[in-house]
C-alpha cells in the first residue's frame, strides 16, 4: 500500500502553504521550497480551489493562500479534494468482489479492511496544524 505523488505533493504543499501565517505563495515558490512539480502542483492547486481549501490572490505578490484555518484541514480532506484513496485491499470495498480472481473474499481481506478504517481514522483526525508543528495525535495504543 502506498500513497500516491497526488496526495504526497497535495499534503506538502498545503503544509508549506500553512506554515506561511496567511501570506499568499505562487506555485513556483512553494515548487521552490518542496522540490515539487510546479505543473502538477498546478492540477492539484485547481482541485484544492474547488474544494474550498486554499483561495487565489490576484495582483503583485499573489498566488494561493489557506481558505481555512489549518486546525480546520484535516490530511483526509486534502487526500479527499485530490481524488486520492488509500486503500491495501485488492479489491472493491463497495461490492463483494474476488479479492483472488475467485469467487468471494480472500481470507485475509477483514484484517486489510480494518487497517484501510485505522488509516482513515487516523488521517481524518491528523489537521494541518499537526504536520506544521510536528506534533501529531498518538493513537489509543501508544499512549502511556
Amino acid at each position: 500500500m502506498q500513497l500516491t505523488a497526488k496526495g504526497r505533493y497535495a499534503v506538502t504543499a498545503l503544509a508549506d502553504l500553512a506554515a506561511r501565517d496567511g501570506a499568499p505563495a505562487s506555485l513556483a515558490d512553494i515548487a521552490e521550497a518542496q522540490s515539487l512539480s510546479r505543473p502538477f502542483l498546478e492540477q492539484l492547486f485547481s482541485k484544492l480551489r474547488q474544494a474550498g481549501l486554499v483561495e487565489s490572490v490576484r495582483g503583485p505578490g499573489g498566488g494561493y493562500r489557506m481558505a481555512r484555518d489549518m486546525d480546520d484541514i484535516a490530511i483526509a480532506d486534502i487526500l479527499t479534494a485530490v481524488g486520492e484513496t488509500v486503500r491495501s485491499t485488492g479489491c472493491s470495498s463497495k461490492k463483494v468482489e474476488a479479492c483472488t480472481g475467485a469467487s468471494g473474499r480472500c481470507l485475509s481481506h477483514p484484517l486489510w479492511s480494518a487497517l484501510d478504517t485505522h488509516i482513515e481514522d487516523f488521517l481524518g483526525s491528523v489537521t494541518l496544524a499537526h504536520v506544521v508543528s510536528q506534533d501529531f495525535p498518538q493513537t489509543a495504543e501508544a499512549r502511556p
